[in-house]
């Protein structure tokens, strides 16, 4: 999953980022409201965290012009404030959620895994197809009751394609969900992840079907 964070404050902004990409997110970073803008007029993000107290625009001026832009990815709007009033505005204008600095990572996170479950119509942490299971909370594979071993891109690959099965999810949504500013990768490096999850699937009736032109479909093997 790809995150944009939206930070000013160096150091919060590197901690934030740290803990985020060690969970396994692609996390890029930019330090105001018009270069977010910028970014999310040209590139694809799975959610954003956004801070309120931003120079020139702030976190909500941000989000109320990304709704009415039409915009509609996740927001996880960061906060000192704890007002009810400010806490209801930035609900109002569009945001998903709401923290209050100062917060814990693993609550950050969990309510990061709600929101975007919620954004993918998948109503529970377990997400499962056949023999397979991924538990997005623990994070936590297994494939006929044995623990899948899954590298960070496979893990992320592998939920994209579970989130999606039985439909296809396309090779493009699966490179940028793979790819941050600070990593260079190929559209050929989808492709390796792929042949590395079809060597762990397989031998449990699962298979990755490629769809020409488009993507990958998870299916059982043997079915038409």
């Amino acid at each position: 999953m790809r995150l944009l964070l939206v930070e000013d404050d160096v150091m919060v902004a590197s901690g934030i980022k740290l803990g985020l990409s060690d969970a396994g997110y692609a996390v890029d970073w930019v330090a105001s409201a018009e270069r977010a803008e910028e970014v999310l007029a040209t590139e694809t993000f799975d959610a954003a965290v956004i801070d309120i107290g931003l120079p020139r625009m702030d976190g909500l001026e941000l989000t109320q012009r990304l709704r009415k832009a039409g915009h509609a990815l996740p927001v996880m709007i960061l906060t000192a404030r704890d007002a009810l009033q400010d806490r209801v505005q930035g609900l109002d204008l569009g945001a998903d959620d709401y923290m209050v600095k100062p917060f814990e990572l693993p609550e950050l996170l969990a309510r990061l895994r709600a929101l975007l479950r919620r954004s993918q119509a998948a109503t529970t942490a377990v997400l499962g197809f056949g023999p397979l299971e991924m538990d997005t909370a623990n994070r936590r594979a297994t494939v006929g009751g044995q623990t899948l071993e899954l590298g960070p891109r496979e893990w992320t690959v592998m939920e994209y394609l579970l989130i999606n099965a039985p439909k296809p999810a396309s090779k493009e949504k699966l490179l940028h969900a793979l790819t941050g500013w600070d990593k260079e990768i190929t559209p050929n490096a989808v492709e390796v992840y792929i042949s590395r999850l079809r060597a762990k699937l397989e031998p449990h009736g699962l298979a990755l079907r490629s769809i020409r032109g488009f993507g990958y479909r998870l299916e059982l093997l043997g079915a038409s």
